[in-house]
């Protein structure tokens, strides 16, 4: 039997959860599990648990994901920890000098999130390797950049670039400098990681929120010590959750939210009840401002007009 439908299904924007959190659970299981607590979208980060992008049979994969999940909002994540090197993690990256295997990744990306109809792919810089130069980095990114938003946009698939900390593009305003570089193409918008804005963001999660604006295509959703880049349960950090869901509505943003908990597999259908339970107190005090706010505005201007 389902859980109750939760209150925050009744926000403008859809809430899902990555799936690099149920790195233990079949796909099939993980989806189940998600439904049951009342998810309604899903993080799915390629690799070699969910939908390898590299299998012979990865087309039927990507139909098979979307006929499990109907409906459902959907991301694509390249955030695969050893796919590409079985020895180093998340390499090679955008910035590295030799990045065929990365573009290669993105390109497969690409086309699966057009099989299966998703909001975007998602992505990333890379951290600067060592003893190498940020600009010459710069300019492998913008480089390789415009090769992948040119894939994307000949596909009809929108692209979300993550800040994250530590990398060369750590921050949205680093985002924003990377999209003035390629020239603001359309198809290029920016996933924001409520984590990371208190982590490394200069004004916290609402100023990285609005600076996003209308270019945000993807949030991904965990707690964040500051200057700390370690991926923790709602709650347990300093992120003030309803400060950010009343951002999203602020700004009017309507596309997914998921869960990014990458670390918690082995409690994965815990800590999507206990995620979902705090998401729901999180809205509800959101709600609550609301219907507060509402009628203040109104009594405010009627003591305004002569």
């Amino acid at each position: 039997m389902s859980a109750p439908q939760p209150a925050i299904a009744a926000a403008p924007f859809s809430v899902g959860y990555g799936t690099n959190g149920f790195a233990d659970h079949s796909l099939d299981d993980a989806v189940q599990v998600l439904r049951h607590f009342g998810y309604a979208g899903l993080g799915l980060t390629l690799g070699f648990q969910h939908l390898d992008p590299f299998a012979p049979d990865h087309h039927q994969q990507a139909d098979r994901v979307r006929e499990l999940i109907g409906d459902w909002p959907l991301v694509i994540e390249t955030g695969t920890r050893f796919l590409l090197d079985p020895f180093v993690k998340h390499r090679p990256t955008l910035v590295d000098e030799h990045a065929t295997a990365r573009l290669d990744f993105l390109a497969a990306a690409i086309g699966i999130a057009a099989r299966t109809q998703a909001d975007c792919v998602s992505l990333w810089s890379g951290t600067v390797p060592a003893g190498d130069d940020p600009g010459r980095c710069w300019d492998r990114l913008v480089d390789r950049m415009q090769r992948v938003t040119e894939q994307a946009a000949a596909a009809g698939v929108r692209l979300a670039f993550e800040p994250e900390p530590g990398m060369l593009v750590e921050t949205v305003a680093d985002a924003f400098e990377l999209r003035e570089r390629l020239g603001n193409p359309e198809v290029l918008g920016i996933t924001v990681d409520l984590g990371h804005c208190v982590a490394v963001e200069p004004d916290g999660v609402v100023g990285a929120l609005r600076q996003a604006g209308r270019l945000l295509r993807n949030v991904q959703v965990d707690d964040m010590l500051p200057g700390i880049h370690e991926h923790l349960e709602l709650g347990t950090g300093e992120l003030d959750l309803v400060a950010a869901l009343r951002t999203l509505v602020e700004i009017d943003y309507t596309g997914l939210i998921a869960l990014e908990l990458p670390r918690h597999s082995h409690d994965a259908p815990g800590l999507a009840a206990r995620s979902m339970a705090a998401l729901d107190e999180a809205w509800l005090r959101v709600e609550q401002h609301e219907k507060v706010s509402e009628p203040a505005a109104r009594l405010a201007q009627e003591r305004r007009q002569p």
